[in-house]
This record gives C-alpha cells, sequence and structure tokens, in this order.
C-alpha cells in the first residue's frame, strides 16, 4: 500500500516546551488509521500540526507529506490550495466550524466554488443539496436553506462532514467528531463516516479517545501518551494484546470486549 501521508520527526512546542515530540506514521491510500489518548496526549495538537492550524504561540517541526508535498512550513498559499480539496477535517463542536450567519447549503457550496471544483454558484448549490441528501439530512433542498442554528447537533455534524467531502479529499481528518453527540447518533455518523470514505477511497484519521470507535472504524492504530505514540499496530493487535503499560490501563478503563 503506497503512502499518502508521511509524518517523520513531527514536534509541536510552545516556546520551548515540547507538546508533541518526535512523532512519526504513515497512511496508505484509502487506509482508516486511529489515533488514541487521553485528553492532552497531543492527538488534536498533531492534527493541526498537519493542516496547518495550530494556535497562535505554537510552532511545529519536522515533516508531513501529503502526497508528496510538504505540510510542515510551508506558506499559507499552499496549505489553504490544500485544505478543503486533498485533505479536510471535521472538528468535534460543528457550530464551530459553521458560520451561523449564512445558509448550510451556500456554506457547502461555497467549499466547492472556492477551490473551482464546479463551474458556477448554480452548479455548486445543485452539488451542495446532493451532498446533504448523500450524508441523510432530511428534505435537503429544505436543509440547504436554513442556519445551523435551526438544525440539531447530530445534522449540524452532518453538515460538517458533507462540507468536508465536497471536494473529494484524499485524506479525512477526524477530530473527535461525535463526543459531544448521543450514543444513537454518534453511530449513526460513524456509519457516514466509515460509508463515506470506503465508497471514495478517502484515507482517514480518525482521532478518539473512544476505544470501542476505533474499533468499528479503524485498520490500523496508533497510542499516544504525552505527547509521543507509544505503541502501533493493527487495531485487533493492539486491543487485543497490548504492549504498552498504557495502552493496558487504557483498556483496563474501558468496558470494550475485542475478541482475539
Amino acid at each position: 500500500m503506497s503512502a499518502l501521508l508521511e509524518v517523520r520527526g513531527l514536534e509541536v512546542r510552545a516556546g520551548s516546551q515540547p507538546l508533541v515530540e518526535d512523532v512519526g506514521f504513515a497512511i496508505g491510500r484509502g487506509e482508516r488509521l486511529g489515533l488514541i489518548g487521553e485528553s492532552g496526549s497531543g492527538k488534536s495538537l498533531t492534527a493541526s500540526a498537519i493542516m496547518g492550524l495550530l494556535p497562535e504561540g505554537l510552532t511545529a517541526a519536522g515533516s508531513a507529506t501529503l502526497a508528496g508535498t510538504e505540510l510542515i512550513g510551508a506558506g499559507e498559499g499552499t496549505l489553504s490550495g490544500l485544505r478543503g480539496r486533498e485533505l479536510a477535517m471535521v472538528f468535534q463542536e460543528p457550530m464551530t466550524a459553521l458560520n451561523p450567519a449564512m445558509r448550510v447549503g451556500r456554506q457547502v457550496a461555497e467549499v466547492m466554488l472556492l477551490h473551482n471544483t464546479r463551474p458556477n454558484r448554480r452548479a455548486a448549490h445543485a452539488a451542495a443539496v446532493e451532498l446533504l441528501d448523500r450524508v441523510r439530512l432530511p428534505d435537503p433542498e429544505r436543509t440547504a436553506r436554513a442556519y445551523p442554528h435551526q438544525l440539531s447537533g447530530g445534522q449540524r455534524q452532518r453538515v460538517v462532514l458533507a462540507i468536508a467531502l465536497a471536494n473529494d479529499p484524499a485524506l479525512l481528518i477526524c477530530d473527535e467528531p461525535t463526543t459531544a453527540l448521543d450514543v444513537t447518533v454518534q453511530a449513526q455518523i460513524l456509519e457516514l463516516i466509515l460509508d463515506s470514505t470506503r465508497d471514495r477511497d478517502t484515507s482517514l484519521l480518525f482521532i478518539t479517545h473512544d476505544l470501542a470507535v476505533v474499533a468499528s472504524v479503524c485498520d490500523r492504530v496508533l497510542v499516544m501518551y504525552e505527547g509521543r505514540i507509544v505503541e502501533e499496530g493493527s487495531t485487533r493487535q493492539v486491543l487485543s494484546a497490548p504492549e504498552h503499560g498504557y495502552t493496558r490501563r487504557l483498556l483496563a478503563a474501558s468496558t470494550l470486549e475485542v475478541s482475539k
């Protein structure tokens, strides 16, 4: 399997304080990779560094190449040309990812117009409605005319997923995308993400602290602890026969059962 994303020696620092250290991994084309660990372990910082979206005051070093293009240290022009087209991200809280003053159909259409993947606004709107239907939103034409506050949390997260998938990105990064949702809606969103990445052969980096989610979604898993990758392997291998003490503690604290 050829690597789509290759990360080598990734570091994130706040001044001289290391927050992420010597992180390295690869994601193959069409592969679904899980990144697990407790809050504060460095999972989201790793994703933000790859996306070029680190908070002010933090710096990244090392290398992360997407289909051969270096992301770490790249200029905003390069990154903005890639974000939303070659790589896209689904965040934990959809209300922070959506513009509250813009109808959701227009927000889905805008990302296509921005990257010129549709010839005009009418074609982009039609594609947006089709995407809203694909992520199983009810009455997609009507939903396209709604504002974010008029939708439920699960519906808003479907809109965010539609935006992320609008330009068929090669890599989709999901950062705790179901944490704020109830269990039933969570299962629906996970099924959507899995179906969408399978249908489009999209690579997936799925960040979570929920081992059951990783078991249901990911082919392979990385375990992160205090800013470092401490274990990696196939999902079944890591979750059924963990080698690192931290992974064993995560499993002990979970109700997950993995067949060996």
